[in-house]
């Protein structure tokens, strides 16, 4: 088969075009010819070799795929050959063949689109953020960072799905407003030419948003938490600046405020099973329409380096594909 691998750690130039054997399943595992792969920012954080959960070299990038199962390993039931799926592969989907645990591997029905099963880190994660870490509940309102990109278009529009009551959501760029409002914001920030935490509190009468949703950090982070509300929960799920942030002690317990921490990564390694009712839930609202993944752009598989230069010029909207 043919795969992207990295051998070192670095910029895009590190991830190679390369012949390898096919992968076998093992117990426990379904082989899958992958039909796309999303591009996640966690990928590009394994390149530079700055991802938390460590990769060691040389390695095959790369979360979530859409493919068919092409062989099934002992012990594996309710998955067969032939089964369009959605899957976590846990080395990597950059690639046309790629192996995943069962219990990370989802049937994926006719009436869910490819780029819905093909961007299920997306879907999971911006279901969890609002419903588990978040506990989002009808009515409450919700600032979302980085509204434009994967995971921020597709909250927002699982939080209007959810009865979120007024939607905020921050972009980088003009141009980007379009995306955020389509996706059902119903107000939108430049987080680089306007105050956001002065905005939100203006909007909601000095009370602020119930659930704000960060996957940048860093200022973003610092200068935005003034902006939950009383009893509200800022969840941050990512460091795209590149810099952690940090909570004063008092800004929470006075006014009954939470920081919340999540990843679907921490679920996919201690929890795998946890992340089903996500799934579920996520490829219902895809196949009836409810939620749309937006697609900002497709490339072949052999282009993996295009991808990730377009993700770190920040030029990106919503989801980018690879396909084999």
């Amino acid at each position: 088969m043919r795969a992207i691998q990295a051998d070192a750690f670095g910029d895009s130039s590190v991830l190679q075009w390369r012949e390898l054997p096919d992968p076998v399943p093992g117990p426990g595992e379904v082989g899958i010819r992958v039909a796309a792969t999303g591009v996640n920012f966690a990928d590009i954080l394994s390149r530079r070799g700055g991802y938390s959960a460590g990769t060691g070299l040389p390695f095959n990038p790369g979360l979530d795929c859409l493919g068919t199962i092409v062989a099934v390993g002992p012990g594996v039931s309710g998955l067969t050959v032939g089964q369009r799926v959605a899957a976590y592969p846990d080395h990597g989907s950059y690639a046309e063949i790629a192996v995943a645990r069962a219990v990370l591997t989802y049937p994926a029905e006719p009436g869910v689109p490819d780029e819905a099963a093909a961007s299920l880190n997306v879907l999971v994660t911006a279901h969890n953020i609002l419903r588990v870490a978040g506990r989002l509940a009808r009515g409450e309102s919700v600032l979302v960072h980085a509204a434009a990109g994967g995971v921020g278009s597709t909250a927002v529009q699982m939080a209007r799905a959810f009865g979120a009551g007024t939607i905020f959501a921050t972009v980088g760029d003009a141009a980007k407003f379009g995306v955020a409002k389509e996706a059902g914001a119903d107000v939108v920030i430049n987080y680089r030419t306007e105050d956001v935490a002065k905005r939100v509190l203006a909007e909601t009468g000095g009370l602020g948003a119930d659930v704000i949703l960060d996957s940048v950090a860093g200022d973003v982070f610092t200068n935005g938490f003034p902006a939950l509300a009383p009893f509200g929960r800022y969840v941050i799920f990512g460091q795209a600046s590149g810099k952690a942030a940090a909570v004063q002690t008092t800004q929470l317990h006075r006014e009954n405020r939470a920081v919340i921490g999540y990843t679907s990564g921490g679920y996919r390694k201690r929890r795998p099973e946890a992340l089903l009712p996500a799934v579920q839930a996520s490829f219902r609202m895809a196949a009836e329409g409810t939620v749309k993944v937006l697609v900002g752009a497709r490339f072949p598989l052999r282009d993996a380096a295009k991808a990730h230069d377009l993700i770190e010029s920040r030029k990106s909207v919503g989801k980018v594909l690879l396909i084999p």
